[in-house]
């Protein structure tokens, strides 16, 4: 199977995991592809980046933990793709590998993990399930800051955990699609700007920034698409996107924002120390619990038009 023909096997794929997502029974049983690619990264992570080498040496250990990750997810995807069958047997192997990598409706029963609780008036269990998706201090948050938590990681994520697999997967195949999860789950552990990993993860969080130009891009309009308020939502993120600390991250938050009409990024606070973020969409309103399920439902119809972009692409390369 090429890359080309890849295509209806990731469709496939996403809609297996749109449906149901990844069962907490074979996750008992077996784990999950993205725990296997983390127990690797913890493991050179430990063998690799050595407190007591220099800057030099730790950027240098990073780029070779990099190149071992994202190689070997790549290179153990296209032995597998290569071993697939042609046919309508190979499409449905290929949709089984492409399924773990894809995050549509763990996304989504995430965040309605804090919406349902919030609505119900528990702002502290709607704390607990914003913590599990979040790297900010939560302890402090009132239903405001809670729910433009949680906006703000469902806008972020339809990126990273569902555009971007299903962009790099139709580009370069199961591979990509693999090669893509590794780097991105790279960046998730190791790419942050803290004493351990400020050298170490340089170039997995370069890297990823890399990798997610085009799909983050994509996502926003993606949202727009699927907003009531296209124009505002287009207007916030060519406006606000470049404003945001990351340079994908604002597209699809910005867009998000739009949207809605709310005012999203803001001060935040990590480890006790806030963090004053510029907003995105300044004059738009705080969002209350009602708008976690308004912004449930512009993902849902952003991911439908995603499904409709890639079942065109695989009707146009089997024409």
């Amino acid at each position: 199977m090429t890359p080309a023909s890849f295509t209806p096997a990731l469709l496939l794929g996403f809609a297996l995991e749109a449906a149901i997502g990844w069962p907490a029974a074979l996750y008992r049983r077996i784990g999950h592809p993205v725990t296997w690619i983390g127990a690797a990264i913890s493991t050179l992570d430990r063998k690799l980046n050595k407190e007591a080498a220099s800057p030099a040496r730790r950027k240098a250990a990073g780029v070779l933990c990099l190149l071992l990750v994202v190689g070997a997810a790549a290179a153990c995807a296209l032995i597998a793709e290569a071993a697939l069958p042609s046919g309508w047997r190979g499409q449905v192997l290929g949709a089984l590998l492409a399924w773990p990598f894809i995050a549509a409706r763990s996304l989504h029963s995430h965040v309605v993990a804090v919406a349902a609780p919030l609505k119900a008036g528990d702002l502290e269990a709607a704390r607990r399930a914003c913590a599990m998706i979040v790297g900010r201090d939560v302890q402090n948050l009132d239903e405001g800051g809670v729910a433009r938590a949680a906006l703000e990681s469902l806008s972020e994520n339809a990126s990273d955990g569902v555009i971007a697999p299903l962009f790099w997967g139709a580009l370069a195949g199961l591979p990509g699609l693999a090669g893509y999860k590794a780097l991105n789950t790279l960046d998730s552990m190791i790419g942050h700007r803290t004493p351990r990993h400020e050298a170490f993860g340089w170039a997995s969080a370069r890297a990823d920034d890399l990798a997610n130009f085009f799909p983050a891009r994509l996502t926003a309009l993606l949202f727009a698409l699927a907003a009531r308020k296209r124009a505002a939502a287009l207007s916030v993120a060519c406006r606000d996107a470049r404003a945001h600390r990351s340079p994908n991250a604002g597209w699809p938050e910005s867009a998000f924002a739009g949207a809605l009409g709310l005012r999203l990024s803001g001060p935040r606070a990590y480890a006790g120390r806030v963090n004053d973020e510029p907003w995105l969409n300044a004059s738009g309103r705080d969002p209350v619990a009602a708008d976690l399920f308004l912004g449930l439902a512009l993902y849902r119809r952003a991911m439908v038009l995603a499904a409709a972009l890639l079942a065109l692409l695989a009707a146009a390369r089997f024409a």
